[in-house]
This record gives C-alpha cells, sequence and structure tokens, in this order.
C-alpha cells in the first residue's frame, strides 16, 4: 500500500493569508485545518493543502488569533475553522461567529472559550438538551 507522504512546514500568522491564495490560484485542495495545543503547552495551528503526492501542513506555533481562510476556502475553511473557534476559543479574524456550531448558545459566555475540553460530556448534553423545546427544535 502506498500512503501519501506529509511534510511539515511553520510559519509565521502574517504567511496563512498570502499561502491559501497561492495555493487557491494553484488549484490545490484545503484537505483541513487542525490545531492542537503541543507538548510544549503552545497552541500550534495547521493548514493541510494536497499537493501531490504530498500533503504539505502548514504549521503556525504560538498564537491564537489567526486570519481567517474562509474568503479564500468558502465552506472547506470556515466550517473548521468555527469549530477550532468553538472547542479552543482560537480567534480567525474575519470569521463570522455570531452563531454557535453545535454548543448551546449560553455556554461560552458562562464558561469562558474552548471549555468544552474541560466540560463533562453529560453536562453537555443536559445543556444541549434543555435549549430544545418539545419538537426537539433549537430554540432561538
Amino acid at each position: 500500500m502506498n500512503l501519501q507522504e506529509y511534510k511539515r512546514i511553520d510559519i509565521g500568522k502574517d504567511e496563512v493569508l498570502p499561502l491559501a491564495e497561492r495555493m487557491r490560484k494553484e488549484g490545490r485542495y484545503l484537505v483541513m485545518i487542525h490545531a492542537m495545543i503541543n507538548k510544549e503547552g503552545q497552541p500550534d495551528i495547521s493548514w493541510d493543502y494536497a499537493v501531490d503526492p504530498i500533503i504539505e501542513s502548514y504549521h503556525v506555533v504560538g498564537e491564537t488569533c489567526v486570519p481567517s481562510i474562509g474568503e479564500i476556502y468558502c465552506e472547506a475553511a470556515t466550517w473548521p475553522e468555527r469549530e477550532l473557534n468553538e472547542l479552543f476559543g482560537f480567534t480567525f479574524e474575519g470569521l463570522d461567529v455570531s452563531k454557535r456550531l453545535f454548543l448551546p448558545e449560553d455556554m461560552l459566555e458562562t464558561q469562558g472559550k474552548g471549555q468544552i475540553m474541560v466540560t463533562p460530556l453529560k453536562e453537555l448534553v443536559e445543556k444541549n438538551l434543555g435549549s430544545q423545546n418539545a419538537e426537539g427544535e433549537v430554540k432561538e
């Protein structure tokens, strides 16, 4: 079996937009946007692009606020950016976060950003079910 090669490249946050624009112009697919807290306790946000036969993974380390590439890659970028904003509290400049993806609307205001990482699942389910009406529809 032949696996796709992975190449890590560290960049500064000022390189995120020009890189996305170049990749889009070259017809490269945005595979995914990831984030984690690395072994040193620093945020590590990465953008993976398909540059056949390689996945090039561009990492910005130590930043919690980076530019959004949603204007360039549409939903392929805005969805994972919104997830990372909601789950980790990372800020993507220019990203519309006026509505939650899946957390209760009041959760982050009462507990702080990124609190899903430390909130028990039972509590999340109870909060989420509490924001639904009898028909299972989410209350506005």
